[in-house]
């Protein structure tokens, strides 16, 4: 492997309507909440090149410890687009994936959030159950259970 600078992801960014919701969705789904925050002023909108921005962001981070979720609420400017109803094969952000030990259970807790299965749970071979959910304010999650070990 060619000797570079990465040393590791810290997070993936989702631009949510409610930050209660989406909040409280991946809570359910076992993220804890690791911080709170409103994000504003002139360096922000630099690194975002918006111009003035104002922002609460919730960063969630996994049981391990090691990946994080922050998710995002511009209250200005306000949102340009929308891409949650675009389907499986839409270029650019497609859906984050989390590994869960019984995703049936899993499934209908997150169904009391509004949660709703795309198309089925399926099995990959001796190895997986998969399915893709629409999640909270329309995101598209996919959860997978490790089987056959």
């Amino acid at each position: 492997m060619a000797n570079n600078n990465l040393l590791r992801m810290d997070n993936v960014g989702i631009v949510v309507e409610s930050l209660d919701e989406a909040v409280s969705f991946f809570t359910e789904l076992g993220l804890r909440l690791e911080g709170r925050a409103t994000i504003e002023g002139e360096w922000a909108g630099r690194v975002t090149g918006l111009g003035a921005q104002h922002v609460e962001v919730a960063m969630m981070v996994t049981p391990d410890g090691h990946s994080r979720l922050e998710l995002s609420t511009f209250l200005s400017p306000p949102v340009e687009s929308d891409h949650r109803n675009a389907p499986v094969n839409a270029l650019g952000y497609l859906r984050a994936m989390f590994t869960v030990a019984d995703i049936d259970d899993t499934v209908a807790r997150l169904a009391k959030h509004g949660a709703q299965v795309v198309g089925e749970i399926v099995q990959y071979e001796n190895v997986y159950r998969l399915c893709y959910i629409r999640a909270t304010g329309g995101l598209l999650i996919g959860l997978a259970e490790e089987i056959g070990k």
